[in-house]
C-alpha cells in the first residue's frame, strides 16, 4: 500500500526494536518554548487495563516509555473512563457530557455522526483558543447522516465537530469498511473499485469467515465471522475498494507517521492531537518486529507496540523543540477483556498477569475493572513527579484544559466536566467527591471510597454477543453498596447495612443524571 511504503521509508532508522525511544527525550531548559499555551496530547488506548502497564504492575509485559512517562509525571491509581465501552467514553472525553445523554452506545460501522455538527466540543473549544486540532486513529463515533457513500466526501464527522485534521479508521478494526478515511476522503480509493458497505445482508464476493473458515489466520465468533479481509473475518459485509484496504500490521507505522506529521506541521502554534489507538483492541495483529516481545501472546505483544507508538511521538516532540510546552494525557477508554471475539489464546497465555489489576471485572462491566483506568499525565516543568490517588475522571479534561487556555464554558457546555487541573498536575490529591460510571446495563455512583449500584430492571437482558465474554457484569436487580476502602475488589455489599446511604446515593445519581455536574451543588 502507498501509504505504508512512505511510513516504511522513514522509519527505517527506528525499527531496530523495540527498547524504549524516550531515552533521548529532553526535558531541559534549552528546549523550553516561549509559547503561553501548552501543546497538548491525548494518548487514547483501546481496552488497555489498570493492570496492563508496567508502572501500575503488569507481569510478561514491558512497558518502557510509559515508565519514564510515570517517573517525570503524575501516575493516577484512581483514574476512570466514563464508561465500560468504547463509544460513550469516547463521546464523554470529546464533548464533556455523559454518553447516556446521547444514547451513545457502541456503534455499527455505518452508524451516522453521534456529535453532530454545532455541538461544543473539546476540539471546538481549543480552536477558539487559538489551537490547531487533530484526530489520528480510532474514531468509532460515527459518521456521516446515516446512509454514507464512501466513494464521496464523508460528512459530517471530525472536521465538522472542530478537528482540523483527521486521519481515521472510521469504526474500529473488527467492522467494515477496513479503509482508512483522511478528512472527507477515503485514502487510495480508485473510482473503478467503488466501495459497497451493509450491516444488514452480504454484499458482493469477498469470502466470510461463516462460507470460509479456512482462509481465516484466527477463529472468531459468529459476530464477526463475516467479511473477511487480511485473513481475518470482520463485523459487516463489504465490496469493493481493493486498493484502499488496510494491512493491520501496519497500523503502528501509518499512525505514527500520520501524527509525526501534523506535530511537525503545526510545531509553531499550539496545536491539540487526540491520538486514538487501535491498539489493544480486536483483532490483534501486531507488527512482526513486536511478536514475542511479551510472554502473553497477541494481546502482551500489542501493548509493546502501543508502549513504541507512545514513545516515537515523544520522541518527535524533542526532535521539534515543543517536549517542554507539551501537556501529555496517557489513558485508556475502558477496562481490559480477553475474548472479544477472535481466538488468540489471550487468557490461556496470561500467566501471573491481571489486565484490571486488583479491580474486579474489565470492559463491559460496572465493576471497578470496567473504567478504572491507566492515567499518566506529564508536563515537563509543571507536573510533580508523584503517584496520585485522586478521584479523577477523563471527562475533567474538557473544563480542566478550558480554565487552562482561558476559554470561557458556555452555560450548557461540557455540563459533566470539572476543572481539576490542580490534580492533573499533581499539585494536590483532591479531585473529586463523586464520579458516575457507566456499563451497557446501569450506572453507579461513587462517592470518595463508597461505590453505590443501581439495580437493573427486571426485564433488562443482557445482548446475545455479551454473554460470551466472561467477564462479571456486576447486573443484579437489588442495589449494591461497596466500601473500597478496604474491598477494592468489590466482594461485601453493604447495602442491607447502610439503607439510608444506599437512598442518599441513588437520590445524587438521578441529580447527577438531570442536572449534570457542573449545575449540581
Amino acid at each position: 500500500m502507498k501509504l505504508f511504503n512512505t511510513a516504511l521509508a522513514r522509519y527505517s532508522a527506528l525499527l531496530v526494536g523495540c527498547s524504549s525511544l524516550l531515552v533521548g527525550f529532553s526535558t531541559h531548559a534549552e528546549q523550553s518554548s516561549t509559547a503561553q499555551k501548552p501543546n497538548v496530547i491525548v494518548f487514547y488506548v483501546d481496552d488497555l487495563g489498570y493492570g496492563d502497564i508496567s508502572p501500575n504492575g503488569a507481569k510478561g509485559v514491558s512497558t518502557p516509555n510509559l515508565d519514564v512517562l510515570a517517573s517525570k509525571g503524575v501516575s493516577f491509581s484512581d483514574a476512570h473512563s466514563t464508561a465500560s465501552t468504547c463509544t460513550p467514553s469516547r463521546y464523554s472525553l470529546l464533548t464533556g457530557e455523559h454518553g447516556f445523554r446521547q444514547n451513545a452506545a457502541i456503534l455499527a460501522g455505518d452508524a451516522p455522526a453521534l456529535i453532530r455538527p454545532g455541538k461544543a466540543t473539546l476540539p471546538s473549544m481549543l480552536q477558539k483558543a487559538g489551537y490547531t486540532t487533530g484526530v489520528v486513529g480510532k474514531w468509532h463515533l460515527g459518521l456521516g447522516d446515516g446512509s454514507v457513500d464512501w466513494n464521496k466526501d464523508v460528512k459530517p464527522g471530525p472536521l465538522e465537530i472542530g478537528f482540523d485534521y483527521s486521519f481515521l479508521l472510521p469504526a474500529t478494526g473488527d467492522r467494515v469498511p477496513t479503509v482508512y478515511l483522511e478528512n472527507h476522503s477515503v485514502v487510495d480509493l480508485e473510482d473503478t473499485d467503488p466501495i459497497e458497505v451493509s450491516y444488514n445482508h452480504k454484499v458482493g464476493n469477498r469470502p466470510t469467515g461463516v462460507e470460509n473458515p479456512e482462509l481465516l489466520r484466527m477463529k472468531a465468533d459468529l459476530q464477526h465471522s463475516q467479511t473477511i479481509v487480511n485473513g481475518v473475518s470482520r463485523i459487516g459485509s463489504m465490496r469493493g475498494g481493493e486498493s484502499a484496504l488496510w494491512v493491520d500490521e501496519e497500523f503502528p507505522d501509518v499512525f505514527t507517521e500520520k501524527a509525526v506529521n501534523f506535530i511537525e506541521k503545526n510545531k509553531e502554534d499550539p496545536f491539540f492531537l487526540f491520538f486514538s489507538f487501535q491498539d489493544i483492541h480486536v483483532p490483534r495483529l501486531p507488527n512482526e518486529r513486536f511478536k514475542g516481545k511479551s510472554t502473553m501472546g497477541p494481546r502482551g505483544d500489542a501493548i509493546v507496540q502501543m508502549d513504541w507508538m507512545v514513545g516515537r511521538l515523544m520522541q518527535e516532540l524533542t526532535t521539534q523543540g515543543v517536549a517542554d510546552n507539551t501537556l501529555v494525557i496517557f489513558t485508556s477508554d475502558n477496562g481490559p477483556v480477553l475474548d472479544d471475539g477472535y481466538d488468540d489464546n489471550a487468557a490461556e497465555m496470561l500467566g501471573e498477569h491481571t489486565p484490571a489489576g486488583p479491580f474486579r471485572g474489565g470492559k463491559y462491566s460496572i465493576f471497578e475493572g470496567g473504567t478504572r483506568v491507566p492515567m499518566i499525565v506529564y508536563w515537563p516543568g509543571k507536573t510533580a513527579h508523584t503517584r496520585s490517588n485522586a478521584l479523577i475522571s477523563q471527562i475533567d479534561i474538557y473544563a480542566s484544559l478550558a480554565n487552562l487556555v482561558k476559554q470561557p464554558l458556555a452555560e450548557e457546555e461540557a455540563i459533566d466536566s470539572l476543572d481539576v487541573m490542580d490534580a492533573f498536575l499533581g499539585q494536590t490529591q483532591s479531585a473529586r467527591t463523586y464520579l458516575l460510571e457507566e456499563s451497557a446495563g446501569t450506572v453507579a455512583l461513587r462517592k470518595n471510597n463508597w461505590k453505590y449500584i443501581q439495580a437493573i430492571s427486571k426485564d433488562k437482558g443482557l445482548p446475545d454477543w455479551l454473554g460470551n465474554k466472561d467477564i462479571e457484569m456486576g447486573f443484579e436487580l437489588t442495589p449494591q453498596l461497596f466500601d473500597l476502602t478496604d474491598d477494592v475488589n468489590e466482594q461485601t455489599n453493604r447495602a442491607g447495612q447502610y439503607p439510608k446511604l444506599v437512598n442518599a446515593l441513588e437520590q445524587k445519581t438521578q441529580q447527577l443524571i438531570k442536572n449534570g455536574f457542573r449545575h449540581t451543588k
